[in-house]
């Protein structure tokens, strides 16, 4: 049991990181990759939402920085050290 949610904890962190990649390019509604993007987002925005309102993006100038994905991604990789 301990493998399987572990397996899945990882597979989560690689959602994360997919999410984290394709925010980085602008994407329009009918883009080829606008499924995926919907689907990280449905998939990862239950999670990273909730930190995001504890803790906003950071100014760094005019730009604000999501540290939201690090805080998961490192509660996560703790967790699977857990399990």
């Amino acid at each position: 049991m301990g493998q399987i949610i572990h397996w899945l904890i990882q597979l989560y962190v690689i959602l994360i990181f997919g999410r984290i990649v394709l925010s980085w390019f602008p994407m329009t509604p009918g883009s080829a990759l606008g499924p995926v993007n919907s689907l990280l987002y449905s998939v990862t925005e239950p999670v990273l939402g909730p930190v995001r309102r504890v803790l906003p993006p950071v100014r760094l100038g005019a730009v604000g920085l999501d540290l939201s994905p690090f805080i998961v991604l490192v509660g996560l990789q703790i967790l699977a050290g857990l399990v």
